[in-house]
């Protein structure tokens, strides 16, 4: 799961915000330990704009190689991670895109990435909490109850306090088994 790919990016100049000019390609991949600084720093830096919970260093350090990245020329534009709820259950969580690389398409490429890495490791279902529901609408997401996802409230609604009061949509995508993913042994016992 440490593949490393260049990202095909369109470079757009959107009002109020400059163009990336590099000639480097920008390259998504599984985060390092080294990496947890920025990532936090990415994500503390965009919590005033709401859409984001606030994460400790410590808990994304011990999750970096749960994050995937896109990086040009060592420098984080972008980053979510594949939060596993349970067996069956993973969750994309804090998904955020630096403000001068925003439309390029990254947030699309990095749950696309996250969406492939869930169905090889044998997820049967992908989940977002989010203020943009449309956002994951767009990518195949449905808009569902929470209650549909027990252990989203389990893990992490039952503690924060913001439950029942947060303001987030739940979507989920129902993952296919992808073709590289693990065979349990006993399957091929019948």
């Amino acid at each position: 799961m440490n593949a490393v790919s260049t990202v095909p990016v369109r470079l757009v100049t959107p009002s109020r915000r400059p163009l990336r000019t590099s000639t480097e390609p920008i390259v998504l991949r599984s985060a390092t330990l080294a990496e947890a600084r920025a990532i936090h720093a990415l994500i503390m830096d965009h919590l005033e704009e709401g859409h984001l919970l606030p994460r400790e260093l410590s808990e994304i350090a011990a999750r970096a190689p749960r994050f995937v990245v896109a990086m040009q020329d060592d420098q984080l534009l972008a980053c979510a991670e594949l939060a596993p709820l349970s067996s069956t259950v993973a969750e994309v969580r804090s998904l955020v895109v630096s403000r001068d690389a925003r439309s390029l398409g990254l947030g699309k490429t990095i749950v696309d990435e996250l969406v492939r890495r869930a169905a090889i490791a044998g997820f049967h279902k992908l989940c977002a909490f989010t203020h943009s529901p449309a956002y994951f609408v767009h990518m195949g997401f449905s808009l569902v109850p929470h209650v549909w996802l027990p252990e989203k409230i389990d893990t992490d609604c039952k503690t924060c306090v913001h439950f029942r009061q947060c303001g987030q949509y739940a979507v989920m995508l129902t993952l296919t088994r992808s073709r590289d993913a693990c065979v349990p042994l006993a399957a091929l016992h019948g």
